[in-house]
């Protein structure tokens, strides 16, 4: 479900327009205007953002990754 609109991926400068957390999820609405949103508040608001048809980029499963620069006993 990703936006051929919106850049290839989030990164940690892009912030929820709900709470300022890091947005994990870009949302392009059909008339062409953009939201970002952390986790919690995309969820939230999903089945709305569904409803309208809105294209959704999910980069959630980031949150369940393990960091490249964690130890190798970590991974």
């Amino acid at each position: 479900m990703t936006s051929t609109a919106a850049p290839a991926h989030l990164t940690a400068s892009d912030r929820c327009d709900r709470c300022g957390a890091r947005a994990y999820l870009r949302v392009v609405l059909p008339g062409g205007g953009e939201l970002l949103f952390c986790a919690h508040h995309g969820r939230a608001h999903e089945p709305a953002l569904r409803a309208a048809d809105a294209e959704i980029l999910d980069e959630t499963a980031a949150l369940t990754g393990t960091p490249p620069t964690a130890p190798e006993g970590e991974r």
